[in-house]
């Protein structure tokens, strides 16, 4: 594999000893292979777009409890890579309990967090283990290609619902036999939104870099994406892009290697909150801060603060909350006998956020993002 990059190997061995992957470029044509784009499966969809509103509607609306219940506690398992620094997934637990409760919904929940993108063993064990009590919703992910095989035999079996966290974008594979619920916030979204800000911020152009997290779904949406729309920007130039996980430590290390040896580097995109931190050791540690621009991703506690201390330049917010009130809504109506109405895909909203933001405005937004996990 190659990186677009001016530089010799001397300043690649060092990458490499930093434990950065280089990646190729990625285009738009491998994500619509896999998976329907959120605006594609719409559209060959009837119906589906109204259903989406009216379920966003009663996510964003306060919770009204059941009129009926069931004899026994619904039992949950949420298997979460929940080990970084972004607080998305543990908010995501909370948001969800607290719902459940406000609606009078009896459940048991057995949540598990391991690392992203490296724990597959133990994910498939940990979902293996709770199959064997056929919980009534199993609550996973999919990033990697061996989720979709875990993902199956749970379907296969007919006895679980897969409800899958951040990811907006149904499988073509799975054709007419879709999980019960995607949700989250749509990745080409949020990334085609940072991409418009650093068009607007540089409207002359300039040099940057991708930083993405591990191999899979999530890299290849949020940067590959970002990518795409970048690529019309006049002189603009991609100088180069690696893999550094979710992973802070190597975000920074990795970024002081960069900037060591790209003196006149205009912006580094990051592809998640733990590298968007780690870009910024990186660039104070180097004097750099403030002269080389970075995104945060998703607008969790630790991003905003960053922003509001003046180290990150913008990002982009999920109303973090609406994930796990929806997971909740959408059992309320499969319990009751309303399963038509659940959507295939509940994509939640961002907000873009600045240093220039108000506190007013970042008031109202925190307010509403995470209003059920304070």
């Amino acid at each position: 594999m190659t990186c677009k990059t001016a530089w010799g190997w001397p300043v690649l061995a060092s990458l490499l000893l930093a434990f950065l992957s280089p990646l190729p470029a990625i285009g738009q044509s491998s994500l619509v292979q896999d998976f329907w784009l959120l605006d594609e499966f719409m559209a060959a969809h009837p119906g589906e777009a109204a259903r989406s509103q009216a379920f966003a509607e009663r996510v964003t609306n306060p919770a009204q409890a059941v009129t009926s219940q069931r004899d026994e506690p619904l039992e949950i398992v949420v298997v979460y890579p929940g080990l970084q620094a972004s607080d998305y997934w543990r908010r995501s637990v909370s948001s969800f309990r607290a719902r459940m409760s406000e609606l009078g919904i009896p459940f048991n929940l057995v949540d598990h967090f391991t690392r992203p993108g490296t724990d597959l063993r133990l994910q498939s064990r940990l979902i293996g283990d709770a199959m064997e009590s056929a919980p009534d919703y199993l609550v996973f992910t999919l990033d990697a290609l061996r989720h979709r095989g875990m993902i199956e035999r749970v379907m296969a079996k007919g006895e679980t619902r897969i409800i899958l966290q951040n990811i907006t974008t149904p499988l073509r594979a799975f054709d007419q036999r879709q999980p019960f619920l995607y949700v989250g916030f749509d990745h080409g979204v949020g990334a085609r939104l940072l991409a418009e800000r650093y068009k607007r911020m540089m409207p002359q152009g300039g040099r940057y870099a991708i930083f993405y997290g591990p191999r899979g779904y999530v890299s290849r949406m949020r940067g590959g994406t970002f990518q795409q729309v970048m690529s019309d920007h006049p002189d603009t130039e991609l100088v180069a892009s690696y893999y550094v996980g979710f992973d802070r430590e190597r975000a920074r290390r990795g970024a002081i290697e960069l900037l060591r040896n790209e003196s006149d580097l205009d912006f580094i995109y990051a592809c998640s909150t733990d590298i968007a931190i780690g870009i910024v050791d990186a660039l104070k540690e180097t004097g750099r801060l403030g002269s080389v621009l970075v995104n945060g991703w998703g607008g969790g506690a630790i991003e905003l603060a960053a922003i509001e201390e003046g180290e990150l330049d913008f990002t982009v917010m999920r109303m973090n909350d609406d994930n796990g009130v929806a997971m909740a809504e959408a059992i309320r109506l499969d319990m009751e006998g309303a399963t038509a109405e659940v959507p295939a895909v509940y994509s939640g909203e961002f907000r873009l956020v600045d240093k220039t933001t108000s506190k007013e405005t970042l008031a109202a937004y925190r307010k509403h993002a995470f209003r059920y996990s304070k």
